[in-house]
């Protein structure tokens, strides 16, 4: 429902208010057909990050676009650890990014019953990441792993992860828009929403409004 238009003026106007970073997801962003003209607009004035599947940058006119109008990150999600075919195209995509000088990471995607597919799986993207690039993402809604499951995954050692993991609680530093003009501070949270004008004002009248409940 946002026209690239809308989307570059009510981030423009975040950021004179003080927003410091925005990421684009989706669905995929990729396949939005004005996503390279924000990205163009966009990434001169805030620090922007994309999260894709990265199936869209293998088109070869997505990817000169890409390398026209770069963002200052692309983390590319792992949806399934236990699939070696995926793991191998989103370890590819990664390292074309990084040649690229597109800096890059991945989002591995954590479920109860796949504990020891995504530990093998990022034992394998530490031997080319840091640690600072790859974001385990515990699976909602149903499989969800525990806190101590999702660190068993790195074996241990410090990594990153959605700072909800030990207990849901509102974010103070984030918040989501959705595709239908709609915010919320939690991407998976119900009780969105609806932005009445579209700029940091509408934004932060919308979250006033939600009653947050989190994503239980």
């Amino acid at each position: 429902m946002w026209k690239p238009s809308e989307v570059i003026g009510f981030v423009k106007d975040c950021v004179a208010n003080g927003i410091k970073a925005v990421s684009l997801g989706g669905g995929e962003p990729f396949e939005y057909d004005g996503v390279f003209e924000v990205i163009g607009a966009l990434q001169p004035i805030v620090y922007l990050s994309v999260t894709s599947n990265g199936l869209p940058l293998d088109d070869a006119g997505r990817w000169d676009a890409l390398l026209r109008n770069r963002p200052d990150n692309i983390h590319v999600t792992i949806h399934r650890p236990d699939s070696g075919s995926e793991v191998d195209r989103v370890t590819r995509t990664v390292a074309r990014l990084s040649a690229a000088g597109i800096r890059s990471g991945v989002n591995l995607m954590v479920s109860a019953s796949a504990v020891d597919d995504a530990r093998r799986v990022y034992a394998r993207l530490r031997r080319t990441l840091g640690a600072d690039q790859i974001i385990l993402v515990p699976q909602r809604f149903s499989d969800t792993p525990t806190p101590r499951q999702l660190a068993s995954v790195a074996g241990g050692q410090p990594f990153q992860s959605p700072d909800c993991i030990l207990g849901c609680r509102r974010p103070e530093r984030f918040c989501s828009v959705s595709w239908d003009k709609k915010a919320n501070s939690c991407s998976f949270a119900g009780g969105r929403q609806r932005l009445a004008t579209l700029d940091f004002k509408g934004l932060t009248d919308a979250l006033a409004r939600v009653d947050f409940a989190g994503c239980g």
